[in-house]
């Protein structure tokens, strides 16, 4: 009715006067239009109604590609008013003036010409408008395609993401996944506060970044296949697939078994089109959101491929999963078990084939996960023996050569003999095979001794396993302690003889030193003789000089031949018989 009084009141006030109106209804809507003045802008019309002066319109409009709004403007357009063309209504508008022929070759200054000025001016440099002109074009998706509307603005999407990928969402990591989830806040960590340092980065048009969630598949699909294919960092293209996954399927699978076929039917179609898409580098969506996944995978009944994507990316990562994500809850009719533990196994076999690093850390926390679920679903009386003796194996056969304990295994052995009372003996063996007693801590040992759940013959290895124990124990502090008194008596035999050594050194020394101090002696012995001799000598000549200056004076001056020959001489005068 309000549409029809718009059309009425326009009418009246328009620059033509015609009287000849023609009565049509859009999309159930009546509306009342001049006839010369639609044929004046609509090569369409006019043809029709030249040839059909009084023809009903009604049957040559009724696949027109539009609806009341968009057609509507066109009224507006051709009654002479003012049009407020947005991005909203400039795809729609654009294949509604193309379908009735509102070209420039019919009349100048015509409505298409102005929808697609406004559309490459406003649309094609923006992605927000770009963005919403996509979900506006998916009432005339064909008429749009074929027009080349929605490529062109797919492409503007694309070339702006290659430039700032961001406009696709920040990456998610852990924690600010976790942050989203309100499990994180107590530490203190904000996530969207963080988001907002980037908000320069993110807004370069100055509004909020709209995000591609709100297209369609058949729309979302090709443009995400593209932005691949041009290489887009995959952690951004994760991000959109999750934002995807978040709106499509997760806030809108609360409705459990009562959720309609369509709805069912239309978010399997999403779930699956995101583990087509989704990249399968490690790490870039969080192991939680990736659980999450694979359950709503299962819960829609996707294809085993899509099932089976999902636990191989989450192999791949499957030591930053918390046990609550492997509690992954059984579907279909007969629901025997209350966890999918088949799931699980295979999930393990993934992480064990793809695991290929020299790190055993991952193991380890891989181990610690399983015996943590084995804990778990060991109160399922439904579970069977052979699959909790399947999954137990495939930890402890993993934890090989890691020097860890079987607590672990232990506690979920005692739990699930604890739940399964009914077990007979032979099969209450069979399940403590898989128990390594060599490995138990000494408190375990000490429980399990007198665990009457255990079948006797594991008690009473577990007590033999003790007794052997504490042998080795004593056996170790007996060597140890013979050991330390052989060191010490070692120890006291090298500073005896370090002792003795030194005594000798000092001997050697003290020999050294008496026989240099001999030697000086002699030596100033020999100098002294030396110089006693020398003054003697000295003497003699003091003395012969003497004696010399005596027989000068006495006139006996000569030699002391010519002295000694004299002597001879009177001698033999006084012996005249020799």
């Amino acid at each position: 009715m309000a549409n029809r009084q718009l059309v009425k009141s326009s009418t009246c006030s328009s620059k033509s006067t015609s009287s000849s109106n023609i009565q049509l209804r859009i999309c159930g809507v009546p509306f009342t239009l001049d006839r010369e003045l639609l044929a004046a802008r609509s090569a369409k019309l006019f043809v029709f109604l030249k040839e059909n002066l009084n023809g009903d319109l009604s049957h040559l409009l009724r696949d027109i590609p539009a609806d009341p709004e968009a057609f509507k403007l066109v009224v507006r357009f051709c009654h002479g008013f003012d049009l407020n063309i947005s991005a909203e209504n400039v795809v729609p508008l654009s294949c509604l003036a193309h379908y009735l022929g509102m070209t420039e070759t019919h009349s100048t200054d015509n409505l298409l010409k102005k929808a697609l000025t406004y559309f490459e001016r406003r649309i094609i440099p923006s992605w927000n408008e770009s963005v919403k002109a996509l979900r506006a074009s998916e009432k005339v998706l064909k008429q749009a395609v074929s027009l080349g509307l929605v490529d062109a603005c797919a492409e503007s999407i694309i070339a702006k993401a290659q430039v700032n990928p961001r406009h696709l969402g920040e990456p998610i990591s852990n924690s600010t996944y976790e942050d989203d989830d309100g499990e994180d806040k107590e530490n203190g960590y904000r996530t969207n506060a963080r988001r907002r340092l980037f908000v320069l980065d993110r807004q370069p048009e100055g509004l909020a970044i709209v995000s591609l969630e709100i297209l369609s598949l058949q729309i979302y699909e090709p443009i995400i296949q593209e932005m691949i294919q041009r290489q887009v960092p995959p952690e951004y293209v994760a991000a959109s697939l999750c934002q995807y996954a978040k709106k499509w399927v997760f806030s809108s699978s609360a409705g459990g078994d009562d959720m309609s076929i369509y709805r069912r039917n239309s978010q399997r179609e999403v779930i699956e089109v995101v583990e087509r898409l989704l990249p399968c580098d490690r790490g870039l969506l969080p192991c939680t959101l990736l659980f999450e996944m694979l359950n709503s995978a299962i819960f829609l009944e996707a294809s085993s491929e899509c099932r089976a994507g999902f636990e191989i990316r989450v192999g791949k990562q499957l030591d930053q999963a918390k046990v609550n994500d492997l509690l992954i809850p059984s579907q279909g009719y007969a629901k025997e078990l209350e966890y999918d533990v088949e799931c699980v196994k295979r999930i393990l076999k993934n992480f064990y084939c793809n695991y290929a690093s020299s790190d055993v850390s991952g193991l380890i926390k891989v181990a610690e996960l399983v015996e943590n679920l084995l804990a778990e679903v060991a109160s399922d009386v439904d579970l069977k023996t052979s699959t909790f003796i399947s999954l137990a194996e495939m930890t402890t056969s993993a934890s090989v050569g890691m020097h860890r304990n079987s607590d672990g295994i232990y506690r979920a052995i005692d739990l699930y003999l604890d739940k399964h009372r009914f077990l007979t003996e032979s099969e209450r063996e069979e399940v403590c095979k898989v128990l390594d007693c060599h490995n138990l801590s000494p408190e375990a040992r000490e429980h399990a001794a007198q665990n009457g759940r255990l079948p006797l013959r594991v008690v009473v290895q577990v007590l033999f396993v003790g007794q052997l124990s504490l042998r080795e124990r004593v056996t170790k502090e007996v060597e140890a302690s013979d050991e330390q008194l052989r060191k010490v008596v070692v120890e006291e035999e090298e500073e005896a003889a370090r002792v003795s050594g030194g005594e000798g050194e000092v001997r050697m020394e003290m020999e050294k030193m008496g026989s240099k101090v001999i030697e000086l002696e002699r030596e100033c012995h020999m100098m002294r003789r030396e110089i006693q001799s020398g003054c003697c000598r000295r003497a003699k000549r003091e003395k012969t000089s003497v004696w010399r200056e005596v027989k000068r004076k006495f006139g006996c001056v000569s030699s002391m031949h010519d002295c000694n020959c004299h002597v001879m001489k009177k001698k033999k005068k006084v012996h005249p018989r020799q």
